[in-house]
């Protein structure tokens, strides 16, 4: 599951676009983060996940967050400054499962290639949808997961939240603060729609004669809407937007994706902490279940967490816009590290991308360190949360700084600085946390369910996780950019 927000220039703390986005997958599902140049393409048509589909002669330099055996992608932007956040979204309309369509994240990234503004994203999203359908599948273990998708689509001006239905959209431009969370959210106040969409409706039995047309409420599935908690979650990021307000800005942003809580309640975690972890607040992922913004897996009733999170802020000159993400899980314990777009940095090529089993990737360094932390969390946290607050505020001040001198310069050589220290912060926390262990400091907590420990037994076996990764003894370890 997923959780994406926009505020537009006239509600924030520096007058710009401000986008974030939490992706939410199976947790031994690695997200790469990763560049792709301007290219001009010799062929006319591009092979996605499942099929070929046509492509435009030259496609925009994009940097994007996708899971390795995806070609699309769960979050992104290209050099122009569109940025695009996918949600799956559950609804009446069955999918054949034939696998002869694009997932959400394929419509994303092919929006971002091909698009210089929200409204070309937009356009672009709905001729694919109505062209090709959403017959594919988006899991990763689990080859039976297929559903629909929603979008928040922003670019310096405009964002939009584009929902969908199978082969049927609407769409609303946003002002002000607006989220998604795996549920379908527009009413009546669309101010674009299918235009067979009401017929189709009425032709299911869905829409009565003298009904007001909904969108939400002609196509959403209840029972796996209501299954993933979207509207708690939704609430959550609702609420913490109102309470910034004005002052909403990338920090901010950051501490909305780090919240953390148990799913009753607006805002579970007390904002001032920053939305880090806290020995003070006692919080175990365990009890998180599927209403934790920073969603942490637990069982059968929560089996995804948060694997990679993208916060942006947008300005009209995409070379004083400025990007941050993850890279890998758990937003609360990681560092969001900046990037440029236009950029040469995290190049396909030039980085080492995860694969499906612990290897030297920057998303496995720091998934060792999460999942040793597992055993005592609040306190095994404890052991580096104000060190991780401190170089993100500091990382945050010092582009701040390059870019209020409004030059043309990238931020690509604080890139390479910042994934360099990040990839050893995450190596030395690891043995921090290990050596406290060792020590008899950190003693597992023996009020965890048995079904959460033992699907985590599981989800660890599956990967090759073994004692000998979790003591960094199999772990290779490399810088994550080379």
């Amino acid at each position: 599951m997923c959780d994406t927000f926009v505020a537009t220039p006239d509600g924030t703390s520096s007058g710009k676009m401000i986008f974030g986005k939490n992706s939410d997958r199976e947790p031994n599902e690695p997200q790469c983060l990763v560049r792709f140049p301007e290219k001009t393409h010799k062929e006319n048509l591009q092979r996605v996940t499942f099929r070929d589909v046509p492509i435009s002669k030259k496609s925009r330099e994009v940097l994007i967050s996708r899971p390795l055996h995806i070609w699309g992608a769960e979050m992104g932007t290209n050099s122009k400054g569109v940025t695009i956040g996918n949600e799956a979204v559950f609804t009446k309309i069955p999918i054949e499962k034939k696998n002869d369509g694009l997932t959400g994240m394929d419509l994303l990234r092919l929006a971002l290639e091909g698009s210089d503004s929200a409204s070309d994203a937009r356009d672009l999203i709905i001729e694919c949808l109505e062209k090709f359908g959403q017959d594919a599948c988006g899991g990763y273990s689990n080859r039976d997961f297929f559903y629909h998708n929603s979008f928040i689509i922003a670019d310096s001006k405009d964002a939009y939240v584009l929902e969908t239905a199978d082969r049927y959209w609407a769409w609303k431009k946003i002002k002000g603060f607006y989220s998604i969370s795996n549920g379908l959210t527009l009413e009546s106040d669309y101010d674009g729609l299918h235009s067979h969409a009401i017929d189709f409706a009425r032709a299911k039995g869905w829409l009565k004669k003298g009904e007001t047309f909904s969108f939400r409420e002609t196509f959403s599935d209840s029972l796996f809407t209501n299954l993933s908690k979207c509207k708690i979650r939704r609430k959550i990021v609702s609420d913490a937007g109102k309470f910034f307000g004005s002052k909403l800005g990338v920090m901010e942003a950051m501490q909305i994706l780090r919240l953390e809580g148990k799913e009753k309640g607006s805002v579970p975690i007390s904002i001032s902490q920053g939305g880090f972890p806290s020995k003070s607040l006692r919080y175990s992922p365990s009890d998180s279940g599927m209403g934790s913004v920073c969603l942490h897996a637990g069982g059968p009733f929560s089996p995804n967490q948060t694997t990679s999170s993208f916060v942006a802020e947008l300005d009209p000159n995409p070379i004083h816009s400025q990007f941050w993400a993850t890279g890998c899980s758990i937003p609360s314990t990681s560092i969001f590290i900046p990037f440029s777009v236009p950029g040469k940095t995290v190049m396909e090529g030039n980085i080492v991308q995860p694969g499906a089993t612990p290897d030297a990737s920057l998303w496995w360094n720091h998934e060792i360190l999460y999942r040793l932390c597992l055993k005592n969390y609040d306190k095994a946290v404890s052991v580096f949360s104000a060190e991780l607050k401190e170089k993100q505020e500091k990382y945050i001040q010092k582009v701040g700084s390059i870019l209020s001198q409004k030059r043309n310069v990238s931020l690509d050589p604080i890139t390479k600085e910042v994934l360099e220290e990040t990839s050893k912060l995450y190596y030395k926390w690891r043995n921090q946390v290990l050596e406290l262990a060792v020590n008899g400091n950190i003693l597992p907590n023996f009020w965890t369910s048995p079904v959460y420990n033992l699907s985590w037994a599981i989800w660890n076996r599956k990967a090759r996780i073994n004692s000998k990764v979790l003591k960094g003894i199999d772990l290779p370890y490399e810088p994550a950019y080379l």
